[in-house]
């Protein structure tokens, strides 16, 4: 183990005492420095190896410091770091604009803006489907999250830890029912919810927009049933309301496809982006049919460090990289050699109430007992615990957070796969 040569102390310590004094309490989580990492893998402070199965919560599907990449961030330095857009234009930017349109679904003429993260991509989402219908009220779904600031915090389903004590929230913000078929919600019943929403709480012809995640991030990884998206879109173009399809976390390749909401066959209006879309830097965007995306008037929609050129630099070569079908393929296999391991833990594991997820975005749902399917919070965490003790990151989701939650980059090795799968089906043995 590495030590502070002036005082004997591991760095690990030394630096958590000093996160302790200087960092706000609120954003603390495990003991844990990072000195390097690359692909799959990490390395902390006091010389330790971890297997990466988080991937900066999804931001990391190319791996960590993709050498594509860091070349690229590298050019673009030497050319200049910062031009606000809005001020002094510069092609990087025209650049990821056209590659997110490419990302996004559907055979029409669309445009899209550069932002910084995913919270300011629905932000500014929502802010041009109000814009361009005229209507204010804006429908979001159980389980759902997309984001911290105030109006996505609106948006987010989850109380602990996101929305306690952070009140009051944005208006016109209304939740529908979402499918979660192992706790038996179907798609029928999600959409009997939505049309209840319309009876009950807000009529239809208020309704801007209504914003989903093909595949439920924090929320537990829930992949939409492949029928509801088709069927909200059918309901939204009904009521002449948008659809946004909230990319964040599962686009990017990550379901194997540049957007997860093109495996439903729905084309939505508006697409927000973020996390893997950089290749490790800040950047997200909204993309979406033209004419919605023009309908704002001149320096309506914009912002300081918005499409930073460092960060387009990345986001132009991880962007290029995940619309290559061989990137694809190579993220469907390992999505299938994911699950296939998955699936033969959970076969011996009966507090493992379902695998599930899209792609290479899949997750284990925990419980105390198979047939109550009650929430079982702390196995969840003993195991994500244990799992990092042998050297292996893991994360939880969840409403209830008994969702361990499965990103691997998606550029992980066989190696990396097998040893991190071992280090789980043991963690959960261990936790027995």
């Amino acid at each position: 183990m590495s030590t502070d040569t002036t005082t004997g102390t591991p760095n690990t310590d030394r630096l958590a005492a000093e996160r302790d004094r200087w960092v706000a309490a609120g954003t603390a989580g495990r003991p844990f420095f990072v000195e390097r990492a690359s692909g799959a893998r990490i390395w902390d402070v006091d010389g330790r190896e971890f297997i990466d199965f988080v991937g900066g919560v999804g931001t990391a599907n190319h791996g960590h410091t993709n050498p594509e990449i860091v070349a690229a961030i590298r050019a673009q330095l030497d050319q200049y770091l910062h031009q606000c857009f809005s001020l002094s234009a510069y092609e990087p930017y025209v650049d990821v604009c056209r590659l997110l349109c490419e990302c996004h679904p559907g055979d029409f003429d669309k445009k899209a803006i550069l932002l910084n993260s995913g919270a300011e991509a629905v932000e500014n989402a929502v802010k041009i489907a109000r814009y361009s219908t005229g209507r204010d009220a804006i429908v979001c779904l159980d389980n759902a999250f997309h984001g911290r600031t105030l109006l996505t915090l609106s948006l987010t389903a989850k109380v602990r830890p996101y929305k306690l004590g952070f009140g009051p929230f944005a208006p016109e913000i209304y939740r529908a029912p979402g499918p979660y078929p192992y706790r038996g919600i179907s798609s029928d019943d999600a959409i009997d919810g939505l049309h209840r929403l319309f009876a009950n709480q807000v009529d239809p012809s208020d309704v801007a927009a209504i914003i989903f995640e093909p595949v439920e991030g924090e929320g537990g990884f829930l992949p939409m049933p492949d029928d509801y998206p088709a069927r909200v879109a059918e309901i939204a173009a009904e009521h002449g309301m948008l659809v946004i399809s909230d990319e964040v976390q599962a686009g990017m390749g990550r379901t194997g496809m540049p957007s997860a909401i093109a495996r439903y066959g729905v084309e939505p209006d508006l697409c927000t982006w973020g996390k893997a879309m950089g290749g490790g830097l800040p950047i997200s965007g909204v993309s979406g049919r033209a004419e919605i995306m023009d309908s704002v008037h001149a320096g309506g929609i914009g912002g300081t460090y918005g499409g930073n050129p460092l960060s387009c630099a990345a986001a132009s070569v991880a962007i290029t990289q995940v619309l290559d079908t061989n990137f694809q393929d190579a993220a469907l296999a390992l999505g299938e050699r994911l699950r296939a391991r998955l699936d033969g833990i959970a076969a011996g594991e009966p507090s493992i109430g379902e695998v599930r997820g899209v792609g290479s975005m899949l997750a284990l749902e925990i419980v105390e007992d198979p047939g109550t399917k009650v929430p079982d919070a702390a196995r969840a965490a003993a195991v994500i615990n244990h799992a990092f003790d042998r050297g292996l990151i893991l994360m939880g989701a969840g409403v209830a957070s008994n969702v361990i939650r499965i990103l691997v980059p998606l550029v992980a090795t066989e190696a990396d796969v097998t040893e991190g799968m071992n280090v789980l089906a043991e963690s959960f043995a261990a936790t027995a």
